[in-house]
Order: C-alpha cells, then sequence, then structure tokens
C-alpha cells in the first residue's frame, strides 16, 4: 500500500520571492513540488526553475559521497572517499595553514546558494572559531546595499503595490526574476487603471507586457533619472518641502543635476528628449508612483548614481514613504540572519576580504597576507564572478587548499582539493528570510538525506569535533542554530506551528524625525564606450537561477543552447545572419554561441543570457570570461561595462 504525505517547506534559493511549496512524498520519494496556495505571496505557484526541483534531489549526477582529487586541479579528477577521511584531511591542512600563516590564510567563500539561517551561516561559526579571515562585498547589487547604508529607503512591502497609480520596472524582468511581483503589478493595474512602463535595453517578457516599453543605451539609467529630476525642479513639479525635511542637500543634488537637460540626456541614452519630459511629468502627476529596480542597471561603474537618483526621484516627488510609493529595490523583512554565524565567537579581529574581488586575491594581485585554504558553500565562483579566468587561475594553484560543499561537480568543485555532498531543501531542516517581501519560512525535511550527504550544520560540527573545537555554538543541532537567527519576538516554536510569519520591516519615522539623507553623493557620469564595439549584457536565464540548474537537462533543454543576441542593424554591419555560429571576443577571451538576430535589443548592444558552465564544452559560453576586472565605487563588479566584437564561427 502507497504510503503518501505531504510536507510543507520553502525554496532556498537566491530569489525575491522566496516561495512557500509542498513536497508531495509517496513510499519515501519525494515525487513531485507545488506551490503552497495559502501563502499569500506564493499563491500556490513555482517559477520555470524549481517547479520541478525534486529532479535536482534525485539526479544521477548528484554528489553523494566524499571526494578526493588525484590528479592535477584542472584535470578535475576524483576518488571517493569516506566522510572519516575527508574530515581528518580538512583538519590536518587547515591546522597545518594555521601552523604555518596564521588563520587569516583561510577564507570563506560564500554567497546565496542558499538563504538558510543554517545553510548560508553555519559555516562561519567554525572559520570564526579558528579565527579566519572575514568576508564581505557581494556579486550583486552592491549600490543598493550602500544606499540602504546610508538612511535611504530601498523598499517596502510588495503586497502594497496595489496602491500604485504607475509603476516603473527599471531594469527589472520580474516575469523571469521574480515573477510572482507581477500578481500585485496586476492588481494595480485592476484596481487604479496603473500604467507600468518597463525601461530596459532589451524588449523582456516582461517588458511585453507593460504598457510601454522605453530602451535605453545600456549604462545610461543615471542620466535618465537625473534628466527627470531636473524635469521635475524646472517644471516646478517637485515637492521640495517634502524633499528638504528629508534630504539635507536638495540644493546641491538640483545643481548637480542641471547639466543633464532633456537633449543631453537623449543623446547619451538613445531616446527622444520628449521621452524624458512625458515620463517626468507622468510620474508627479500619479499620487502614488513607485519605481521597481532590477539589479542589472547597477553592474556598472555608474551603478551608485543610478540608485541614488532613483531615490531622489521618489523624494522629489513625495512619492517616498506612501503606501504604493516610492523605491522598491530590497524588500527585507525584519530579521537578520547573520547572527547564526556567530562572529561573536572570534576571539580577535581579523581582516575582510572582498569576495567580489576573488580573483585577484588568490592570485597574489591584491596586496596583503596570501590565502592559502578556502572552504566554498553556496556560489560557484569560476562561473559568476568577473575576469573569470583569474578567478579559474586562482583556484587552480595546487598550493591553494580548496573544501567545496556542493549538491553536483560545478567548475568550482572540479579545483577542489576535497568535494563534500551537501544535501539539498528536500533533505535538512532550516529558516529562511528573503530580499523580496516581509515573510519569514519554516523547511521542514521532506525525506532523509540521500547517500552521504549532510547538512552544513552537521559537516561543521564534524570538523570542529576532529579539530578540538570546544566552543559550544559548535555542536548546536541544526535547529539551535536555526533558532539563533530569529528575532526575540519570533520564536522557532512559533515559527514551526505557523510555517511562515509576516515580520514586517520598522516603518521609517515621519518627515522631518529621521537624519536625512544625502542625494548628492555620487555624480553622474558618461557611460563608457568603446570605438564602436558592441556592449554585452549577461541577464538571467529564464530557467536557471545564476549558475544553478544550468547542468540539468530539463533547464538546458528549456533553455536551449548558450545565443547571442543582436539587433539586425548590428547584424548587417557585420555580415552575420541568424541562427548562425558566431565566436564572441575581446582582449580578456573568447567563447562560441549561436546567433539571435532580432529587432528586441538595443542597437550596439548584444546579450548573452544565462550562466552557463565550463563544463560540458558543447554549452561552455561562461560570458564572465569577457567581463573586465573592474568594480563601482562601492565594489560591484560592472558586468555590464564589457565591450565585444563578433565574428561568424565559419
Amino acid at each position: 500500500m502507497t504510503k503518501r504525505k505531504i510536507v510543507r517547506g520553502c525554496c532556498p534559493l537566491d530569489c525575491p520571492d522566496t516561495c512557500a511549496w509542498q513536497a508531495h512524498v509517496e513510499d519515501g520519494q519525494v515525487v513531485g513540488v507545488e506551490g503552497e496556495k495559502t501563502h499569500p505571496f506564493t499563491r500556490g505557484t513555482l517559477c520555470a526553475k524549481v517547479n520541478d526541483y525534486h529532479t535536482r534531489t534525485y539526479s544521477p549526477e548528484r554528489l553523494l559521497h566524499p571526494l578526493r582529487r588525484t590528479a592535477t586541479k584542472d584535470e578535475g579528477k576524483f576518488e571517493r572517499i569516506t566522510w572519516a577521511e575527508a574530515i581528518d584531511t580538512i583538519a590536518k591542512r587547515f591546522n597545518e595553514i594555521i601552523s604555518c600563516h596564521g588563520a587569516e590564510a583561510i577564507m570563506p567563500v560564500t554567497y546565496y546558494g542558499s538563504m538558510g539561517a543554517v545553510q548560508k551561516f553555519a559555516p562561519l561559526r567554525l572559520l570564526n572559531a579558528l579565527g579566519a579571515s572575514d568576508q564581505h562585498g557581494t556579486i550583486c547589487g552592491m549600490p543598493s546595499l550602500s544606499l540602504l547604508g546610508a538612511g535611504h529607503a530601498v523598499g517596502f512591502d510588495p503586497e502594497d503595490y496595489i496602491h500604485s497609480k504607475l509603476v516603473i520596472l527599471w531594469g527589472a524582468n520580474v516575469l523571469t526574476t521574480g515573477h510572482h511581483h507581477w500578481h500585485f503589478l496586476k492588481q494595480a493595474r485592476e484596481k487604479n487603471g496603473a500604467r507600468i512602463i518597463c525601461i530596459d535595453p532589451r524588449r523582456t517578457l516582461t517588458a511585453t507586457k507593460c504598457d510601454e516599453h522605453i530602451a535605453l543605451r545600456p549604462g545610461t539609467d543615471a542620466a535618465f533619472a537625473a534628466g527627470m529630476a531636473r524635469v521635475l525642479f524646472k517644471e516646478n513639479l517637485a515637492d521640495l518641502e517634502f524633499a528638504r525635511s528629508m534630504a539635507e542637500d536638495v540644493d546641491a543634488y538640483l545643481t548637480q543635476i542641471d547639466p543633464w537637460t532633456p537633449e543631453r540626456v537623449a543623446i547619451e541614452c538613445g531616446i527622444d528628449a520628449d521621452v524624458v519630459t512625458g515620463l517626468a511629468r507622468e510620474f508627479s502627476a500619479a499620487k502614488p508612483a513607485m519605481i521597481r529596480s532590477g539589479i542589472g542597471p547597477q553592474q556598472t561603474i555608474n551603478g551608485e548614481a543610478y540608485v541614488w537618483a532613483l531615490s531622489a526621484l521618489c523624494i522629489l516627488a513625495g512619492h517616498d514613504g506612501v503606501p504604493g510609493g516610492g523605491l522598491s529595490i530590497l524588500n527585507l523583512p525584519n530579521v537578520d540572519f547573520s547572527r547564526a554565524g556567530r562572529a561573536d565567537i572570534k576571539q580577535e579581529t581579523t581582516r575582510s576580504l572582498d569576495i567580489a574581488r576573488l580573483g585577484p586575491i588568490l592570485t597574489g594581485e591584491d596586496s596583503g597576507q596570501a590565502v592559502h585554504g578556502i572552504l566554498v558553500w553556496g556560489t560557484n565562483p569560476a562561473v559568476v564572478l568577473n575576469d573569470s579566468a583569474k578567478v579559474r587561475r586562482g583556484l587552480e594553484r595546487e598550493d591553494l587548499f580548496t573544501v567545496v560543499i556542493e549538491h553536483f561537480m560545478t567548475d568550482t568543485a572540479r579545483c577542489a582539493d576535497i568535494v563534500l555532498p551537501a544535501t539539498t531543501q528536500l533533505e535538512h531542516f532550516d529558516v529562511h528570510s528573503t530580499w523580496g517581501h516581509f515573510y519569514v519560512m519554516l523547511n521542514e525535511p521532506a525525506v532523509a538525506p540521500l547517500g552521504e550527504a549532510k547538512s552544513h550544520g552537521e559537516i561543521i560540527r564534524m570538523v570542529a569535533e576532529r579539530m578540538g573545537l570546544n566552543h559550544p555554538a559548535l555542536h548546536e543541532s541544526d535547529e539551535e542554530i536555526a533558532a539563533s537567527a530569529l528575532p526575540p519576538d519570533l520564536t522557532l516554536s512559533h515559527l514551526k506551528a505557523a510555517r511562515w510569519v509576516k515580520h514586517v520591516a520598522l516603518p521609517r519615522p515621519c518627515p522631518g524625525q529621521e537624519i536625512p539623507v544625502t542625494l548628492a553623493g555620487y555624480p553622474v557620469i558618461p557611460a563608457p564606450t568603446n570605438n564602436g564595439a558592441l556592449q554585452l549584457l549577461t541577464p538571467k536565464a529564464h530557467y536557471f537561477l545564476n549558475s544553478s540548474f544550468a547542468n540539468m537537462e530539463r533547464h538546458q533543454n528549456a533553455e536551449g543552447k548558450p545565443a547571442l543576441e543582436m539587433n539586425s542593424k548590428d547584424a548587417t554591419q557585420r555580415s552575420l545572419s541568424n541562427g548562425q555560429g558566431i565566436i564572441i571576443q575581446n582582449g580578456q577571451g573568447s567563447l562560441r554561441a549561436t546567433l539571435r538576430v532580432n529587432e528586441h535589443i538595443f542597437p550596439g548592444t548584444v546579450s548573452l543570457a544565462g550562466k552557463w558552465w565550463f563544463c560540458p564544452e558543447n554549452t561552455a559560453a561562461v560570458g564572465n570570461v569577457l567581463t573586465p576586472a573592474v568594480w563601482s565605487a562601492t565594489g560591484q563588479p560592472a558586468y555590464n561595462d564589457t565591450f565585444v566584437e563578433v565574428i561568424s564561427a565559419n
């Protein structure tokens, strides 16, 4: 007789939607997952990436046993070993590094492959106890984090989108990168007659569903926003009384943006001047209006000026803080899951290394003490970081001891000395925060771990015991680790009973009561150009989440082969035709793809969607082979400031 049950959990991935799901289990095996219908944000649907998440757990390519490297790092050859052998090796090599070079020669390399308190933060407990280097910085969205740190509002409850009268989706392809937000935007359209305008150099899936699409030259978004703000001021459309109650440098900002006339913006952005004035007037007249910004426009050297200009627009127009109005980039619940990493158990302050500069750090091009050991989890830096050839050279150092905790043999794992098999979301307990709504989520394990896979909490407990580390935080259970991440007013027992809890961010004080923000922090500068070369964008693919799922057969088939999107004008100038094989190249390197010619992309711009892996070779179109080692003022990799030539592969 078949035994059936439903286990409730949530998606672990780096996505604003953090969906609640139900895992359907029959005879001890998950046979399907579906969105939780009663969750106010998920509303019963999952995205095209995770609607068959159980196939990831049961993939024949899944890592289920510890592995040890048996050849040089560029060969990627491994043998199966026991957990005891793996833990012994890690303990021995970490102790040797600490003895010879000091604990700061060990570095964490992590990102948000899982946003869970345990899976994301538990390994930091081990490294903090050892006195290893800290990690800072981000792969994406650093300008918006700096804006948040400067006191600006960078988000609000997306369930309030329904109050908006005008929505600007600025570089945000929400139907691919967070489709549940579209539900609330549609409600604003149905309830208020809200117009939805898309600003994007590509005619994306989202752009086709909007009322208007404005295509800009990539990297000129800050100039467009500055031009709109100038129109608000010059035409007496700005709420200067409100703006001065919020910001201390309104007059300085107005002086800063004065050169950005509609005519100058038109030349910079590749649009008509009337578009600038028209949208500024419409943004002022709609009460309220909102801007939902994506991450892509921030990934330039002008990223900080862009997000500061968006915030200034919302403040000058008086939309900031009004339900359904203002800026929405990061909609964060009022929790701090980093507490689960227990930075307090460090015995002394240690240096902090920037994840976004991993390539120069590992190759010795950054000044400072060399790194001799890394623990990698929740990220695939060989693929997702800029100048990936340099990152790979660093990872392939024979004197670098590398431990990777993974589900699959990624390009980063191929460079490891020890690879440890991690549990998937269907096999472990965790609690989750998000960056797109206000719900804190619970994940229950649906099945026992396959093979010898272990949670990140269990892995650090094993290493800590082998290394003789006795701090109680290193021996807490996964549930205890999860509980430590929750705020005092939200207990684990409460979350277990409720499955999700809306933990709203604290409201901003009324105008005039908070510390004023600054608007003129980052002046707008012209976007970079490169003598007629094509500007390369590498947006998120519809069926991949960053580099996750790029190895899964169903996702690969749905996404198709790596394809470069090019405007027909650029194709004609280069005597290239739709469907042909091409080579994309610059001084950084080259890669192959198929050409897709259409009118959906801004002339002078090309787009290669998806974070493809180096292996297998037939889909080895890693766009970051071509991205330079360039960062914005706050350390954001300037992925979109990449210029290439495209030639026939024949």
